[in-house]
């Protein structure tokens, strides 16, 4: 995949190209967002990436953002990031970028920049120490998929005002080591509900911080292709996207 280069140009061709139906843009009309879909894995590929990435783009279509996705490390340099508000890790894995590129994502954090963790991004980077910070905990182990209740602890952020008090899904659960401490918690586990938890009474699965500058959230859901159908989670992910993008 080509490296992604934003000019005028460029950015009317992206329009088109992640259109499967016309965007009409008014005269004068504030430009919609770009965001960043980044799904390289250097280690287990999920079948839901292609699937999750679509619906991203879908989200965008009607809520003002446009979404591209890319593979390519190369894109993580200081002159391309400048131009997408938000990055979303979509499931990556393992060492997706190299020390240069490292360091030009930190630097894109440090000046304002957002990012939004999916999923396997908690199994992404682990010799990288910043990263886990950021993300707020690294993927440790995993039972089968099931279906597990989810205790909404906190229905004040836009990815959780939607939601009742408890939610019932099924996914693939992670166990996780390294939680950041500073993270706001908004979604726990009850591991008595499934099998195969190891955090027990304070297992996190979706937070959101301030960090180093930015902004950061992380949903451990979207394992399955079938969670990108859900419109509980799919206005999860809205909800996220619209706080990482300041808009609530």
């Amino acid at each position: 995949m080509r490296s992604i280069k934003i000019s005028l140009i460029t950015f009317c061709f992206a329009l088109i190209a992640n259109a499967q139906e016309p965007i009409n843009i008014q005269e004068g009309a504030k430009m919609p967002d770009l965001v960043l879909v980044f799904t390289k894995t250097e280690g287990y590929r999920h079948k839901a990436i292609e699937k999750g990435a679509r619906t991203l783009r879908q989200l965008g279509r009607t809520n003002g953002f446009i979404a591209l996705q890319t593979e390519t490390a190369e894109d993580f340099n200081p002159q391309n990031l400048k131009n997408f508000k938000l990055v979303i890790f979509l499931s990556t894995t393992m060492d997706v970028l190299n020390d240069q590129q490292q360091r030009a994502f930190e630097g894109y954090i440090k000046n304002d920049g957002s990012f939004l963790g999916i999923h396997a991004a908690a199994d992404t980077e682990y010799d990288w120490p910043w990263y886990g910070k950021l993300v707020g905990g690294y993927f440790e182990s995993h039972p089968e998929q099931q279906q597990a209740k989810i205790d909404v602890v906190d229905k004040t952020h836009p990815s959780t005002v939607h939601l009742k008090n408890e939610w019932l899904h099924f996914d693939e659960w992670y166990n996780f080591k390294n939680l950041n401490p500073k993270v706001k918690v908004l979604m726990k586990l009850d591991e008595s509900t499934y099998k195969g938890g190891t955090n027990g009474d304070n297992h996190p699965i979706a937070w959101y911080h301030e960090f180093d500058g930015g902004r950061a959230f992380y949903t451990g859901l979207g394992h399955t292709e079938a969670s990108y159908d859900d419109p509980d989670f799919k206005q999860h992910l809205l909800g996220a996207i619209e706080w990482c993008l300041g808009r609530k």
